[in-house]
Protein backbone atom coordinates (compact mmCIF):
# COMPACT_ATOMS: atom_id res chain seq x y z
CA UNK A 1 0.00 0.00 0.00
CA UNK A 2 1.47 3.35 -1.43
CA UNK A 3 2.20 6.48 1.55
CA UNK A 4 -0.94 8.50 -0.16
CA UNK A 5 -3.30 6.09 0.14
CA UNK A 6 -2.34 5.53 3.45
CA UNK A 7 -2.67 8.99 4.37
CA UNK A 8 -6.14 8.97 2.96
CA UNK A 9 -7.49 5.80 4.62
CA UNK A 10 -6.07 7.67 8.02
CA UNK A 11 -8.11 10.67 7.39
CA UNK A 12 -11.11 8.15 6.77
CA UNK A 13 -10.31 6.40 9.90
CA UNK A 14 -10.03 9.94 12.16
CA UNK A 15 -13.10 10.91 11.13
CA UNK A 16 -15.13 7.94 12.07
CA UNK A 17 -13.32 7.84 15.16
CA UNK A 18 -14.34 11.33 15.79
CA UNK A 19 -10.97 12.09 16.48
CA UNK A 20 -10.85 10.98 19.67
CA UNK A 21 -7.44 11.31 20.81
CA UNK A 22 -5.13 12.64 23.92
CA UNK A 23 -4.99 16.41 24.51
CA UNK A 24 -2.63 18.63 22.51
CA UNK A 25 0.86 19.82 24.43
CA UNK A 26 0.69 23.39 25.43
CA UNK A 27 2.86 25.59 22.79
CA UNK A 28 5.51 28.32 24.61
CA UNK A 29 7.76 30.31 22.56
CA UNK A 30 11.12 30.34 24.26
CA UNK A 31 13.84 32.79 22.98
CA UNK A 32 17.12 31.56 22.75
CA UNK A 33 19.91 34.27 21.69
CA UNK A 34 17.35 36.81 20.17
CA UNK A 35 15.55 33.86 18.34
CA UNK A 36 11.89 32.67 19.06
CA UNK A 37 11.53 28.34 19.60
CA UNK A 38 8.08 26.77 19.70
CA UNK A 39 8.94 24.33 22.85
CA UNK A 40 6.19 21.86 23.51
CA UNK A 41 5.12 20.53 26.91
CA UNK A 42 3.02 17.64 28.42
CA UNK A 43 2.47 17.88 31.97
CA UNK A 44 2.74 14.76 34.53
CA UNK A 45 0.13 15.56 37.78
CA UNK A 46 3.37 15.18 40.54
CA UNK A 47 6.33 15.09 38.52
CA UNK A 48 9.34 13.25 39.79
CA UNK A 49 11.38 14.35 36.83
CA UNK A 50 11.59 16.40 33.53
CA UNK A 51 13.34 15.78 30.26
CA UNK A 52 13.37 17.57 26.82
CA UNK A 53 13.46 15.64 23.83
CA UNK A 54 15.43 16.98 20.62
CA UNK A 55 13.78 15.32 17.60
CA UNK A 56 16.35 14.10 14.63
CA UNK A 57 17.09 15.53 10.93
CA UNK A 58 13.99 15.47 8.97
CA UNK A 59 10.79 16.10 11.30
CA UNK A 60 10.39 18.27 14.78
CA UNK A 61 8.49 17.50 17.49
CA UNK A 62 4.93 16.49 17.42
CA UNK A 63 5.12 13.83 14.36
CA UNK A 64 8.04 12.50 16.34
CA UNK A 65 7.18 12.61 20.03
CA UNK A 66 3.54 12.72 19.90
CA UNK A 67 1.92 10.77 17.39
CA UNK A 68 -1.90 10.38 17.57
CA UNK A 69 -3.36 7.36 16.36
CA UNK A 70 -6.86 6.30 16.99
CA UNK A 71 -7.47 3.25 19.14
CA UNK A 72 -3.20 2.98 19.60
CA UNK A 73 -0.72 4.65 21.84
CA UNK A 74 2.03 6.23 20.15
CA UNK A 75 3.12 9.13 21.67
CA UNK A 76 6.58 8.94 23.72
CA UNK A 77 5.37 12.15 25.67
CA UNK A 78 2.05 10.91 26.40
CA UNK A 79 3.83 7.43 28.07
CA UNK A 80 6.45 9.30 29.90
CA UNK A 81 3.81 11.38 31.76
CA UNK A 82 1.86 8.10 32.32
CA UNK A 83 5.55 7.45 34.31
CA UNK A 84 5.80 10.59 36.45
CA UNK A 85 7.78 12.68 33.62
CA UNK A 86 6.82 16.26 32.16
CA UNK A 87 7.69 16.05 29.22
CA UNK A 88 9.48 18.85 26.95
CA UNK A 89 10.07 19.24 23.33
CA UNK A 90 12.14 21.89 21.21
CA UNK A 91 11.32 22.30 17.56
CA UNK A 92 14.90 23.34 16.40
CA UNK A 93 15.45 26.22 14.04
CA UNK A 94 13.51 25.47 10.51
CA UNK A 95 10.97 22.65 12.24
CA UNK A 96 7.93 22.47 13.33
CA UNK A 97 6.21 25.74 14.74
CA UNK A 98 9.82 27.80 14.92
CA UNK A 99 11.63 29.96 12.17
CA UNK A 100 14.59 29.83 10.08
CA UNK A 101 17.46 32.36 11.05
CA UNK A 102 18.43 34.83 8.70
CA UNK A 103 20.70 32.69 6.72
CA UNK A 104 18.42 29.94 6.39
CA UNK A 105 20.72 27.26 7.70
CA UNK A 106 21.47 25.20 11.19
CA UNK A 107 24.21 23.83 11.97
CA UNK A 108 25.71 21.42 14.98
CA UNK A 109 27.00 23.97 17.13
CA UNK A 110 24.06 26.34 17.00
CA UNK A 111 21.68 23.19 17.77
CA UNK A 112 23.96 22.56 20.68
CA UNK A 113 23.45 26.39 22.02
CA UNK A 114 19.93 26.30 21.47
CA UNK A 115 18.99 23.34 23.16
CA UNK A 116 21.15 24.11 26.20
CA UNK A 117 19.29 27.71 26.09
CA UNK A 118 16.11 25.80 26.21
CA UNK A 119 17.53 23.73 28.66
CA UNK A 120 18.28 26.78 31.61
CA UNK A 121 14.63 27.90 30.70
CA UNK A 122 13.35 24.88 32.06
CA UNK A 123 15.55 24.76 35.08
CA UNK A 124 14.07 28.64 35.98
CA UNK A 125 10.52 26.73 34.93
CA UNK A 126 10.96 23.39 37.37
CA UNK A 127 13.11 24.65 40.04
CA UNK A 128 11.51 22.07 42.39
CA UNK A 129 12.46 19.14 40.30
CA UNK A 130 16.20 18.00 39.70
CA UNK A 131 17.96 19.34 36.59
CA UNK A 132 16.13 18.13 33.51
CA UNK A 133 17.42 15.16 31.61
CA UNK A 134 18.18 15.32 27.76
CA UNK A 135 16.81 12.95 25.17
CA UNK A 136 18.22 12.70 21.22
CA UNK A 137 17.03 10.66 18.55
CA UNK A 138 19.12 10.68 15.66
CA UNK A 139 20.86 13.65 14.85
CA UNK A 140 19.13 14.80 17.79
CA UNK A 141 21.35 12.62 19.80
CA UNK A 142 24.57 13.85 18.41
CA UNK A 143 23.12 17.49 18.82
CA UNK A 144 22.51 16.56 23.03
CA UNK A 145 25.98 15.10 22.90
CA UNK A 146 27.39 18.15 22.25
CA UNK A 147 25.15 19.75 25.14
CA UNK A 148 26.40 17.39 27.49
CA UNK A 149 30.04 17.61 26.57
CA UNK A 150 29.73 21.69 26.74
CA UNK A 151 26.99 22.20 29.10
CA UNK A 152 27.34 19.19 31.76
CA UNK A 153 25.51 21.63 34.71
CA UNK A 154 22.30 21.55 32.38
CA UNK A 155 21.04 18.57 32.44
CA UNK A 156 20.94 15.41 34.69
CA UNK A 157 21.40 12.49 32.60
CA UNK A 158 21.47 11.93 28.77
CA UNK A 159 19.75 9.41 26.81
CA UNK A 160 20.69 8.92 22.85
CA UNK A 161 18.64 6.64 20.20
CA UNK A 162 19.34 5.99 17.09
CA UNK A 163 22.87 8.00 16.89
CA UNK A 164 24.04 7.81 13.66
CA UNK A 165 27.88 8.71 13.75
CA UNK A 166 30.84 6.77 14.73
CA UNK A 167 32.89 9.41 17.02
CA UNK A 168 35.59 10.50 15.23
CA UNK A 169 34.29 10.05 11.80
CA UNK A 170 35.52 12.53 8.73
CA UNK A 171 32.33 14.77 7.65
CA UNK A 172 31.98 17.39 5.97
CA UNK A 173 30.26 20.44 4.25
CA UNK A 174 31.23 19.71 0.57
CA UNK A 175 28.92 21.84 -1.53
CA UNK A 176 26.57 22.95 1.21
CA UNK A 177 27.32 26.71 0.51
CA UNK A 178 25.08 29.37 -0.95
CA UNK A 179 21.09 29.62 -0.47
CA UNK A 180 19.51 26.87 1.41
CA UNK A 181 17.79 24.22 -1.09
CA UNK A 182 14.21 24.42 0.75
CA UNK A 183 13.46 20.68 -0.54
CA UNK A 184 10.24 19.29 -0.18
CA UNK A 185 9.25 17.13 1.72
CA UNK A 186 7.96 13.74 0.23
CA UNK A 187 5.53 11.37 1.84
CA UNK A 188 8.19 8.28 0.72
CA UNK A 189 10.58 10.02 3.36
CA UNK A 190 8.12 10.00 6.41
CA UNK A 191 8.10 6.14 5.51
CA UNK A 192 10.81 5.07 4.88
CA UNK A 193 12.09 4.52 8.82
CA UNK A 194 9.09 1.87 9.08
CA UNK A 195 11.33 -1.47 7.93
CA UNK A 196 10.76 -4.28 10.54
CA UNK A 197 7.38 -6.11 9.15
CA UNK A 198 4.66 -6.11 11.87
CA UNK A 199 6.09 -4.17 14.70
CA UNK A 200 3.66 -1.06 13.17
CA UNK A 201 0.27 -0.57 11.74
CA UNK A 202 0.04 0.55 8.76
CA UNK A 203 -2.82 3.09 10.32
CA UNK A 204 0.03 4.62 12.31
CA UNK A 205 2.75 4.59 9.86
CA UNK A 206 -0.61 6.67 7.45
CA UNK A 207 -0.60 8.99 10.88
CA UNK A 208 3.08 9.52 10.91
CA UNK A 209 3.10 10.36 7.17
CA UNK A 210 0.44 13.03 7.28
CA UNK A 211 1.28 14.37 10.55
CA UNK A 212 5.01 14.62 9.29
CA UNK A 213 3.91 16.49 6.33
CA UNK A 214 2.03 18.49 7.75
CA UNK A 215 4.44 19.62 10.33
CA UNK A 216 7.21 19.48 8.02
CA UNK A 217 6.38 20.56 4.22
CA UNK A 218 10.12 22.04 3.79
CA UNK A 219 13.27 20.09 4.80
CA UNK A 220 15.48 21.93 7.04
CA UNK A 221 19.01 22.65 5.73
CA UNK A 222 22.37 22.05 7.41
CA UNK A 223 25.83 22.67 6.74
CA UNK A 224 29.06 22.99 8.53
CA UNK A 225 28.91 19.50 9.25
CA UNK A 226 32.37 19.37 10.53
CA UNK A 227 31.43 20.55 13.84
CA UNK A 228 30.29 16.83 14.09
CA UNK A 229 34.02 16.11 14.84
CA UNK A 230 33.54 17.97 18.19
CA UNK A 231 31.93 14.90 19.51
CA UNK A 232 33.92 12.91 22.15
CA UNK A 233 32.28 10.34 24.24
CA UNK A 234 34.97 10.69 26.59
CA UNK A 235 33.98 14.54 27.46
CA UNK A 236 30.52 13.15 28.08
CA UNK A 237 30.44 12.90 32.19
CA UNK A 238 26.80 12.88 33.17
CA UNK A 239 25.09 9.42 33.65
CA UNK A 240 24.21 7.95 29.96
CA UNK A 241 21.61 6.25 28.39
CA UNK A 242 22.35 4.42 25.37
CA UNK A 243 19.19 3.04 23.43
CA UNK A 244 19.25 0.77 19.68
CA UNK A 245 16.40 -0.97 17.83
CA UNK A 246 18.06 -4.14 16.60
CA UNK A 247 17.52 -3.62 12.98
CA UNK A 248 18.24 -0.27 12.62
CA UNK A 249 19.76 0.81 9.78
CA UNK A 250 21.26 4.44 11.11
CA UNK A 251 22.25 3.28 14.38
CA UNK A 252 25.46 0.62 13.81
CA UNK A 253 26.94 -1.54 16.77
CA UNK A 254 30.41 -0.86 15.58
CA UNK A 255 29.61 3.26 16.18
CA UNK A 256 27.78 1.97 19.41
CA UNK A 257 30.78 0.37 20.91
CA UNK A 258 33.13 3.35 20.32
CA UNK A 259 30.64 5.42 21.92
CA UNK A 260 29.54 3.66 24.95
CA UNK A 261 32.91 2.15 25.44
CA UNK A 262 34.74 5.80 25.62
CA UNK A 263 32.08 7.28 27.30
CA UNK A 264 33.39 9.35 30.08
CA UNK A 265 30.73 8.21 32.65
CA UNK A 266 31.23 4.88 34.48
CA UNK A 267 27.14 5.53 35.20
CA UNK A 268 25.82 4.11 31.99
CA UNK A 269 23.74 1.54 30.50
CA UNK A 270 22.88 0.13 26.62
CA UNK A 271 19.92 -1.38 25.58
CA UNK A 272 18.87 -3.01 22.38
CA UNK A 273 15.32 -3.39 21.58
CA UNK A 274 14.68 -7.08 19.30
CA UNK A 275 12.71 -6.54 16.40
CA UNK A 276 12.90 -2.74 16.27
CA UNK A 277 14.51 0.06 13.96
CA UNK A 278 14.52 3.48 13.96
CA UNK A 279 11.39 4.50 15.79
CA UNK A 280 11.17 1.67 17.85
CA UNK A 281 9.55 3.92 20.69
CA UNK A 282 6.11 4.13 18.37
CA UNK A 283 7.06 0.47 17.59
CA UNK A 284 5.95 -3.09 19.14
CA UNK A 285 8.76 -2.31 21.70
CA UNK A 286 6.99 1.04 22.79
CA UNK A 287 6.50 0.03 27.14
CA UNK A 288 9.79 -1.38 26.84
CA UNK A 289 11.52 1.43 25.33
CA UNK A 290 9.46 3.91 27.86
CA UNK A 291 10.07 1.25 30.80
CA UNK A 292 13.26 1.60 30.11
CA UNK A 293 13.75 5.44 30.31
CA UNK A 294 11.53 5.89 33.46
CA UNK A 295 13.74 3.49 35.41
CA UNK A 296 16.87 5.16 34.32
CA UNK A 297 15.38 8.82 35.18
CA UNK A 298 14.04 7.33 38.76
CA UNK A 299 16.96 5.65 40.11
CA UNK A 300 18.86 9.27 39.01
Amino acid sequence: MGPVIRIFLFSLLLSASGGSLASAPAAHTVTVDGHPFRVWEKSAEQPSSVILLVHGRTWSTRPDFDLQVPREEKSLMDGLVERNTTVYGVDLRGYGETPRDSSGWLTPDRAARDVSGVLKWLRQRHPELPAPALFGWSYGAMVSQLVAQRMPSELRALILFGYPLRPGSAVTSAGLDGDPPRRTTTAAAAAEDFIVPGSISDTAVAAFVAAALAADPIRADWRELEQWQALDPSQALVPTLLLEGEFDPLALDEAHLALFGNLGTSDKAWVMFPDSDHVAFMEASRDYFLDVMATFLQAR
